[in-house]
């Protein structure tokens, strides 16, 4: 079975998934949370009273917060997502909440990020994704010294990294439109994850690759490719299903705190296989033959 034998569409394909998910990075673009764009968050649960998101909005109008994000959490709690609060505005949401509502809320959780703090977390994030990247295409390189044009092998995980990566904040983005996930620093540490699986499945594959190049010398290059993608292939679909099921548990019975960073490794799982098998084998043979072959 040829697995590669549609990778000119397969290729397009994912060039179309990048391009997507650029533009929803331009527009709607990430929902930066308070880690990013400074501000505070505030939890609230109801004991006896059921208030609606449109009560809770006019109430945070009302103590003058405008440009406030509500988000309903089930069982009567409520995450509310606004500007500073200062010395005082949780007192007047508190006292208009109370008004308007007719109950004073339990405050299960309130965070203040300054500005300064906020731009701390966006560079060293850059930096952090940055040195990945670095280490990653150091690594290939040295581990592949022995084979031919070793570099590229290194430029195809990156391409493949960046796929995978791209591709994932663009599904966040359209996820977060229904259930209102935002990009939090644990957001981050949820993409860096996702590198290093994509990394890894794709070294596995490469590294057959390698391996069935020494042992098929006079085989063309790209039956050894497909030859390695199947033997592969297997490995790495039970590797990700069983990951995935895992995750899937945890995110339907697990608490809202992790809740955004088992999206991102749910969606970086799915990915990753997707990419190691169909877009960085294909990136060798597009190397070696072009797109036609």
């Amino acid at each position: 079975m040829n697995l590669l034998s549609k990778r000119i569409y397969l290729f397009y394909f994912s060039i179309v998934a990048i391009v997507i998910s650029i533009i929803l990075l331009v527009v709607p673009g990430l929902p930066l949370g308070i880690d990013f764009t400074s501000g505070s968050t505030i939890t609230y649960r109801w004991e006896d009273k059921n208030p609606t998101q449109d009560q809770i909005s006019e109430s945070m109008e009302k103590a003058g917060f405008d440009t406030s994000i509500i988000q309903s959490m089930g069982n009567k709690e409520f995450f509310i997502r606004t500007s500073d609060l200062g010395l005082n505005g949780k007192e007047k949401i508190d006292d208009q909440l109370k008004d308007l509502i007719g109950e004073l809320p339990v405050t299960l959780d309130v965070n203040t990020v300054g500005s300064s703090v906020a731009e701390n977390t966006i560079r060293n994030s850059i930096i952090a994704v940055f040195i990945a990247s670095l280490f990653v295409m150091l690594y290939i390189i040295y581990a592949f010294r022995n084979v031919e044009q070793a570099y590229l092998y290194a430029i195809a995980a990156i391409i493949t990294l960046i796929h995978d990566v791209f591709v994932v904040m663009g599904l966040f983005i359209l996820i977060s439109l229904f259930v209102g996930s935002v990009v939090n620093s644990i957001f981050i540490v949820g993409i860096l994850t996702v590198i290093g699986y994509s990394v890894n499945d794709t070294i596995v594959i490469f590294d057959r690759i390698r391996e069935n190049l020494i042992i098929n010398k006079s085989t063309e290059f790209i039956n050894v490719v497909n030859m390695s993608v199947r033997e592969s292939v297997t490995r790495s679909l039970g590797t990700s299903v069983t990951t995935s099921i895992v995750i899937l548990s945890m995110l339907l019975f697990g608490g809202q705190s992790l809740r955004d960073f088992l999206i991102v490794l749910l969606l970086g799982v799915i990915i990753g296989t997707y990419s190691s098998i169909f877009v960085a084998s294909n990136l060798l043979l597009t190397w070696r033959y072009g797109l036609r072959k």
